[in-house]
């Protein structure tokens, strides 16, 4: 799967990686090595389990990245975001940070009923387009460093700090999104990965 992201990336204009590394990190160094057989060029950044999302982009970010404006993404997604758009997106309105944003998909089906209790459809696994959430993709200026925590994720740290002085921004993307957290996921992401693949 993380291939994949590489490929997507690449396939987006972005040839310049650095990969936060710290479960399996030698495998995954191991897989993808320089990035040169994947046409990129990949870079590591060694953080620990326990620093949690704010530690791998603190270290990734001060070791590595120089641009005042750069993606960050948490490397377990499958999506036809456009990274143009939202990058144009970001630097046109100047916040700190760009947050790409999904309506995420029930993961079950819903029962309709009447107000006497009898039901009237069904409605298998809806997109729910009243609600928005983090697909885990980010565009951050520099400055964002002065908001990263030692230890933690940004989601509870960074971001309800930059919420609070309005400095994050949302890009709702309306395409395809997956994200990997549990077995059931991983066995989709496999299938939706092999139709990819297919095409």
């Amino acid at each position: 799967m993380l291939q994949w992201v590489v490929e997507w990336l690449r396939d987006s204009g972005v040839g310049e990686l650095v990969i936060g590394v710290a479960y399996l990190r030698e495998k995954i160094i191991k897989h993808f090595g320089d990035g040169t057989r994947f046409g990129v060029n990949i870079r590591y950044s060694v953080h620990s389990v326990e620093g949690g999302t704010g530690e791998g982009f603190r270290l990734a970010i001060s070791r590595y990245v120089s641009d005042d404006s750069f993606f960050a993404l948490n490397g377990d997604q499958i999506t036809d975001l456009d990274l143009r758009s939202f990058f144009k997106v970001h630097v046109n309105d100047d916040p700190l940070a760009t947050i790409a944003v999904v309506h995420p998909r029930l993961p079950f089906g819903l029962v309709l009923t009447d107000r006497r209790g009898y039901c009237k459809g069904f409605v298998e696994k809806p997109i729910m387009d009243t609600v928005s959430c983090s697909a885990g993709i980010y565009v951050f200026r520099k400055r964002v460093m002065d908001y990263l925590p030692r230890k933690g994720d940004v989601e509870k740290t960074t971001f309800p700090r930059l919420v609070s002085e309005r400095r994050l921004k949302a890009y709702i993307h309306r395409g395809s999104f997956l994200t990997v957290n549990s077995l059931r996921e991983l066995e989709e992401a496999d299938r939706e990965l092999k139709g990819l693949r297919r095409k």
